[in-house]
């Protein structure tokens, strides 16, 4: 069976973590491909509220096996305090895989990250000071230390010597001295190497095997696609490749086991740090989305910008992700507003333009097109009770135009609507009255 990516195609912040819990109830197990802590998924499961950083969604499944990929970097001591926050939702070792070959997040890298930020000054790019730019430089800058070396003593030390005259450069005097201290950091290492041991192994081989079995397998990513180092607003972009094909290289499984891509919109659009935002409302219409949407970063905590949702970012994620269906969340979110609109193409320099464009200059003087659009105002609190599968017409009359809208302008079908951040918030869309889709059966909230 092919393996399915869920991949955000905006800022990050879309409800990937919701969607990949959602569906993990049909799949065996789910991928982290990409990324590092710097990574927030909120779950809500009954009156329960889990924020999830470096584990994958699916680990809240009772009979799904969480793995961090290859892709992956990982601070140890988060890693082990996160795990340990669930308690005996994850009782057992076989439930969480770890790659051998993911790229392991050092004290100093945070310091390092906190300290070219500040650095830049008004140029800060907003990373979240979790170290994630310094591992991935060291990994291609073929420096870094991986999982697997953490149970190497002399690995550790040397490849620290290497690294270390580099790192005090970079930090000012006042830095805690032990973040630099080779006999420390080489203790803190191999202590966390013995921590993570019953987790490690070569989860490329695990994956692959379970795919050979014909089990579905979800591979999550952790921040959208205009976050990408390659194909996102660059330079204010993450250190890691977030679109959907990257699933393949990060978890270490060949290209022709990803064949349904499930592209994830957001109804509007936000987006943390700096960078271009042609659809950003910056009047009581934006802060009355932050509010009702609580955006709120997962692992910082700042405050998103926020604004309509922009389809000629969407249309670019679904072209370079090759998105085969949309997931749209926080419909309920636009529920409280008088009327929705959305960006179908820009207008720059007085032409018209329905693709990105990659210069940011450009990006800056696009003016967005926009299409108004009633709210289903009304209905806040939307729940569809009982209403598990439906085609698109079943729904109110406002939200299915607003759906129809996206498809048209996509030209992708809509497969999966949310409506609020519960499980059973959700429903399946098909493409006729009566009609869902099928292929993961629902089943009730466990």
């Amino acid at each position: 069976m092919p393996g399915t990516v869920i991949v955000g195609t905006q800022f990050g912040d879309e409800g990937k973590g919701k969607v990949t819990d959602l569906l993990a109830a049909d799949a065996t197990m789910v991928v982290r491909y990409q990324g590092g802590d710097n990574a927030g998924h909120t779950i809500r499961i009954g009156t329960e509220t889990f924020k999830l950083h470096l584990l994958p969604s699916g680990i809240l499944r009772a009979d799904v096996t969480a793995v961090i990929g290859n892709g992956c970097v990982i601070d140890p001591a988060v890693l082990l305090s996160e795990l340990a926050s669930l308690g005996t939702r994850v009782p057992d070792h076989g439930r969480l895989l770890v790659s051998d070959r993911a790229h392991v997040t050092l004290p100093l890298h945070r310091a390092l990250d906190v300290a070219q930020e500040t650095a830049r000054g008004g140029k800060a790019v907003g990373t979240t000071g979790r170290g994630i730019g310094p591992t991935y430089t060291d990994k291609v800058a073929r420096a870094g230390l991986r999982v697997g070396d953490l149970a190497e003593p002399a690995t550790v030390r040397s490849r620290l010597e290497e690294t270390l005259p580099h790192a005090r450069r970079s930090l000012s005097d006042s830095a805690e001295p032990s973040l630099t201290d080779l006999d420390a950091l080489v203790e803190w290492c191999v202590a966390q190497g013995a921590a993570l041991a019953p987790y490690v192994t070569d989860t490329s081989l695990a994956i692959t095997d379970e795919l050979a079995k014909g089990h579905e397998v979800l591979f999550e990513g952790a921040q959208g696609t205009h976050l990408d180092i390659d194909h996102g607003t660059y330079p204010f972009v993450t250190s890691s490749n977030t679109v959907a094909p990257a699933a393949a290289v990060g978890s270490g499984i060949g290209a022709q086991h990803l064949q349904r891509v499930i592209g994830v919109v957001k109804a509007y659009t936000s987006r943390v740090g700096a960078g271009p935002f042609p659809t950003e409302l910056t009047d009581e219409r934006g802060e009355r989305l932050r509010q009702a949407g609580v955006e709120f970063g997962t692992t910082t905590g700042r405050p998103r910008r926020c604004g309509w949702l922009d389809l000629v970012q969407v249309r670019y994620s679904i072209r370079v992700c090759g998105v085969t269906e949309l997931a749209l969340t926080k419909l309920d979110v636009l529920a409280a507003l008088p009327e929705v609109q959305v960006a179908t193409h820009y207008r720059i320099d007085g032409a018209d333009v329905r693709e990105l464009p990659a210069s940011l200059r450009a990006i800056e003087r696009a003016v967005p097109m926009m299409v108004t659009l009633p709210s289903w105002k009304g209905l806040e609190g939307l729940t569809l009770a009982g209403l598990r599968t439906c085609a698109i017409a079943d729904l109110p009359g406002p939200l299915g135009a607003f759906l129809r809208l996206i498809e048209q302008q996509t030209g992708t079908p809509v497969t999966l609507a949310s409506v609020g951040p519960g499980r059973e918030q959700s429903v399946l869309l098909g493409r006729r009255s009566g009609e869902g889709r099928t292929r993961f059966a629902w089943r009730e909230a466990s």
